[in-house]
């Protein structure tokens, strides 16, 4: 009878100096670029209406469980039934030029227990899509979470959402595969793709950032001389930033 298979040890999986990280705090967050405030509809609602509804096509609202809202009321009403509670904990994403919300993001799923965190409820208008301001935000968020303690953090999406997936590769987190038929959302069948950045990815990862959004990565006309993805995508095959 042949011998049974042999494998090496398993590695030590012990976390002995490892402590559960605190809950994200309802502080504000400031960059360059952008700052995230909690979010508060008495500030925010009105100029986050105002700015989402420059998308006169919706799209920004088509893979969100909710929305679009027809009135500015509709939405103060709705953003002020979300965004009382820590988990989702919501944040205005304020251009830092005009001072006005452009933007909306959270933290979700917070479970310090396991270090995990993740990172959805993204809503960024015209004026914030694409621009350097629309990167930070997200950077913020994720060395925020870092800095707290927390080891994974996750961003998932509909398979569909392919500008959602591309950004998830851009900002430097890795595929995990997909969960099907996860949900159901607006009468439609939603696929789940997972992604995740974890502690030890962190450091070269915010380097990454650092370098990107650096001001001598801009031209004069605001052009950037690196690419943010051509920057994770060098620590995803293991070449220096």
């Amino acid at each position: 009878m042949p011998s049974p298979p042999t494998s090496s040890p398993a590695p030590d999986a012990s976390l002995r100096d490892w402590v559960a990280p605190p809950r994200p705090a309802r502080c504000v967050l400031s960059g360059q670029y952008c700052r995230l405030e909690p979010a508060d509809p008495a500030r925010h609602a009105a100029p986050l209406f105002t700015a989402l509804a420059q998308d006169v096509s919706g799209e920004v609202w088509t893979y969100l469980p909710y929305g679009p809202f027809a009135s500015a009321d509709a939405y103060a009403q709705w953003l002020q039934s979300v965004c009382g509670g820590d988990d989702p904990l919501f944040f205005a994403i304020v251009d830092a030029a005009t001072d006005r919300a452009v933007g909306l993001a959270s933290y979700l799923r917070i479970t310090p227990q396991a270090g995990s965190v993740e990172i959805g409820h993204l809503l960024f208008s015209p004026q914030l899509q694409r621009h350097t301001a629309a990167t930070e935000a997200l950077y913020l968020l994720m060395r925020q979470a870092f800095a707290l303690g927390y080891r994974r953090l996750e961003w998932k999406c509909d398979t569909r959402n392919l500008a959602s997936r591309r950004a998830a590769a851009r900002l430097g987190f890795r595929f995990e595969g997909v969960f099907r038929q996860a949900a159901v959302v607006k009468g439609r069948n939603r696929d789940t793709a997972w992604f995740s950045v974890i502690d030890g990815e962190w450091p070269a990862l915010d380097a990454a950032f650092r370098t990107w959004l650096a001001a001598e990565n801009f031209d004069a006309a605001g052009r950037q001389r690196q690419r943010l993805s051509e920057l994770t995508a060098a620590l995803a095959t293991g070449k220096a930033v």
